[in-house]
This record gives structure tokens, sequence and C-alpha cells, in this order.
């Protein structure tokens, strides 16, 4: 059997307020377009459907579309679990009816799925589902389980150390009762939403282990699965483990620490009894995130623009000057046809700028004033001058302190 393995999906995320859900639109559909290409038979999402558990509407709508997609009108198998970011219930809610395409949705840890007749048998921490082809996958999967979602305590000390082992041995508890319907004739697999040790984090992950505590040492995954199905790093990647593991990895960038990653899908084929030959497809859609370190100032970067450099990217601007930034150069900056995320000035005043001799000896509220009315051409407030002091203030004292 062919199995479609994707994760992190992150629907309705923003970057720095702008929307993303018209790419989250275009990658789902391309993710459904490759299960069709590559005639997968199951297609298993590992958590993190959405960016946090109150979704918005479109959201919410662009989830079940894309479930009722990658279905195919019941001729593909899907499995979703609820990863860090999601509520538990929004991840399950669709389920009575995405059940009659296919589809398998668990929120918590040792979820049962409402029964139903036909392909579909399922219990506390396993799925057993009879494909259209004629073969049968099990899996053993594991939503994200934090204390609250266990409703339990891992252990009373704050040993980091204890509280790892203490957590690694609840995921291999909570796998191995779902690896104990792994059989013969069957496709053995497991999926879960977590941090395995090792792993390659950034930073776009909120992350999952308090201090440590819910980092899964591998040896936790079941021994007798093919395949982990793996989701919370957004990294597509492997990890070290005594079974075949992967993480599938977000299929967009959301933060500028994934700037020029790949992104993809992974693609298993799986036979009973035997090794599973694993493999990545990548992904086009979206809007890319660049890198622009302008060590040359403000021409380099209008020399890059008239290129047509990363013109349908998100840019985050790295700028060197000698001087700090004019308003007037904002507002160039911004007048650019290109996306400036962020603008991130590296000052770093030379020999040979001249600080005027009017200037050197005025107070500090005096020199702010000037700044103010150059950058917003007018004075500041009262309450904007007197937040001010105070921080100028409170600087000069951590400074006194830290010479002490």
């Amino acid at each position: 059997m062919r199995v479609l393995h994707t994760a992190d999906w992150h629907l309705g995320r923003t970057l720095e307020g702008r929307s993303r859900l018209d790419e989250q639109e275009a990658v789902l559909a391309e993710i459904a377009a490759i299960a069709a290409e590559e005639a997968a038979d199951l297609v298993v999402v590992a958590g993190d459907v959405y960016d946090a558990p109150g979704p918005p509407a479109a959201a919410e709508e662009l989830y079940c579309r894309a479930l009722r997609d990658l279905c195919a009108g019941g001729r593909r198998a899907v499995v979703v679990i609820a990863g860090n970011h999601d509520q538990p219930e929004r991840v399950s809610a669709p389920g009575p009816l995405a059940g009659r395409h296919g589809a398998v949705l668990l929120g918590l840890p040792g979820e049962v799925p409402p029964a139903r007749e036909g392909a579909v048998r399922a219990g506390p921490g396993w799925v057993e589902i009879d494909l259209p082809r004629g073969e049968t996958a099990v899996l053993a999967a594991l939503p994200y389980a934090s204390e609250a979602r266990l409703g339990e305590a891992l252990r009373d000390t704050l040993d980091p150390t204890a509280l790892q082992t203490a957590y690694s041995e609840r995921v291999a508890r909570f796998f191995a009762l779902g690896a104990a319907r792994f059989r013969a004739g069957a496709a053995c697999l497991a999926v879960g939403h977590l941090y395995a040790a090792g792993g390659m984090e950034s930073e776009s992950e909120r992350p999952i282990q308090v201090g440590g505590a819910y980092t899964v040492d591998p040896a936790a995954f079941p021994a007798g699965a093919q395949y982990v199905a793996l989701g919370h790093l957004h990294r597509p990647q492997r990890v070290a483990a005594p079974v075949p593991a992967r993480y599938a990895g977000s299929p967009l960038a959301y933060s500028f620490s994934e700037a020029g990653q790949a992104k993809a899908v992974c693609i298993v084929d799986a036979v009973p009894g035997r090794p599973v030959d694993e493999r990545e497809v990548p992904l086009r859609a979206g809007r890319p995130l660049v890198l622009w370190r302008a060590t040359e100032g403000l021409p380099q970067v209008e020399r890059w623009v008239e290129e047509g450099r990363d013109r349908s990217a998100f840019i985050d601007l790295e700028i060197h000057l000698d001087v700090p930034l004019a308003g007037e150069d904002l507002q160039r900056l911004r007048r650019m046809p290109v996306d400036f995320v962020r603008v991130r000035p590296v000052v770093s005043l030379s020999a040979g700028v001249a600080i005027p001799a009017e200037r050197r000896d005025l107070p500090v509220d005096r020199l702010f004033d000037l700044f103010y009315r150059r950058e917003r051409g007018h004075a500041p407030s009262e309450p904007v001058r007197r937040a001010f002091l105070e921080l100028a203030l409170a600087g000069d004292a951590d400074g006194l302190e830290g010479r002490a």
C-alpha cells in the first residue's frame, strides 16, 4: 500500500499580520493532487491542523474541504490526529460526517472515533482500516499528549531527567496499546505528534517540552512499526530511532528561520512484514521566505528591487547603515514593489560621521525631542516623553549597577 504522510498545516497562521490562507488553500490542493498522482491508499496527517485553539472560520472551512478532497469520495482513507496547537475537539468535530468519506479524526490520546460499520475498526490508541484495494493498515495513534490531555501528572518531581523518563515511558505505553493490534498480513504503522530527542527545531514551532519534560526517547516508538509518521517539527527530517521514523515537516515556511528550506510530503510504500520504501515529494505552492542582508545600504536594496529579485517573496531585510534610517528612507522602502515583512537597520557610526557640535552637549530629553520631530514631524506628547525618560533612566541605572 502507499501512504502519504503530511503534518503541521497550521491553518489560520499569519506572518506579521499577513494572511496565509490563500497559500494554505493552494498547498492543500497540491497535496491532494499528489495523493491522486501517486495513487495513495492512505493519507496520515500528524497533527497541528490549526495554528490556534480558536481558528478563524475560514480555516475550519478549509480543513473540511481538504478532508473531502483527500478522501476522494471514499476512494482513499485519511487519518488525522491533533497536535499541540489544536483544540482536540475542533480536530475531531467533523468526524461523524468525515467518517462517511473514509476519514478517522482523533483529538485526544486514547480517543475512540464514533462506531460505524464497514472498513474501519478502532479502539483506544489504535485504528484498523481496510483499504479500497483490499489491503489493511493498522495504526498505533497518539495525538499530542500533555499532562492536561492525559488527565494525570507525570511524576511528583522537578528533576528534568526523571520527568523525561516518565514521559517517554507514558508515550511507550500508549504506543504499545495500539501496537498490540499489529498483525501479520497488515501494514503496521504509528503516528504521533511529539518532540523526539535529536530532532532539529526552528523558530516557528511552539515548544511542547516543558523544560525538556516532553522530550520523547525514540526507543518509545513501537518495535513492530514499519514506519512512524511524526508531526511537530517543521523541517522535514528523519529521526534516529530503532524503527523508521520521520517528520514530514510543515507544507509552508512559517518563520524566517525556515528561509530556503525545502518543503515536502513523504510517500511511504509499505508491504506487510517488509521494510518500507520512503521518499520525499517536494511542494511548490506558497510564497518563499527570504533574507536580504544589504551590507551596502539603501542603494544596494534599490538595485536588487530594480533587478526584480524575490518579487513574489516575503522578505526579512537587514540593512547596514552609517546613520539611522530617516523617515523619508522608510517611506521609500515601503513604496518599493516588494513585501518587506521586517526591516532591521544595523547602524554602525564610523569615525568619518561627524556629530554636530551644537548637539554634543544637549540633554537626553532634548535629543529625543529633536529625533521625534525629525521622524514624526511634530513634538512628542508629554506621556510619550515621560515614558522615554523612564526607560532611559532605567537603562542608566542598569548600567551603573553593572559597573558597580
